[in-house]
């Protein structure tokens, strides 16, 4: 049995996604109900030369829309990087989710040998669609992800992995 390009992107995107919008969702919730400052955790981050938390999202979103985008040859979605906020965040993810979801397995399915061209510190790379996929953009958006969510753990955010996971 083989997996699709299509199978092995966007229900993983949609998946993540689901889950990081119920794991704020939580962090939301904790941080009213303990008083913290919803503005401290939006700007913590691990360690000193890490992104914050709001910019891990960023990420998070700018890897699952730019990678569908990239393989079904459509236009990647502009957004400003101007969250300040749960809402703003959720809303982001929301786009995202709407977005890669608009995608069709007719798009992706197929790309395994696209050239997916990206220009990483100042230097073109060039991936072929499958390489891009699985070696590049899924650990990224795992990456990020996770940071977002040791970010909240670290500052006393009752989440867990079953919150992390999502819905299986």
């Amino acid at each position: 049995m083989t997996i699709s390009m299509y199978q092995a992107s966007i229900p993983v995107f949609r998946r993540g996604i689901n889950a990081m919008t119920a794991v704020l969702d939580k962090a939301e919730a904790q941080a009213a109900a303990k008083k913290f400052d919803a503005a401290v955790l939006l700007s913590s981050r691990l360690y000193p030369d890490m992104f914050p938390l709001t910019r891990q999202i960023q990420i998070m979103t700018d890897g699952a829309k730019g990678c569908a985008a990239r393989l079904a040859g459509i236009e990647i979605p502009k957004f400003e990087d101007t969250e300040s906020s749960f809402a703003d965040l959720k809303a982001r993810l929301a786009k995202t989710l709407d977005f890669v979801s608009s995608v069709t397995p007719a798009q992706i399915d197929g790309t395994e040998d696209k050239d997916i061209v990206l220009t990483l510190g100042g230097n073109p790379t060039t991936f072929k669609g499958q390489q891009y996929l699985l070696g590049f953009v899924l650990p990224n958006f795992y990456f990020h992800g996770t940071t977002a969510y040791a970010i909240l753990r670290h500052n006393g955010i009752e989440i867990g992995k079953r919150d992390f996971l999502g819905q299986i």
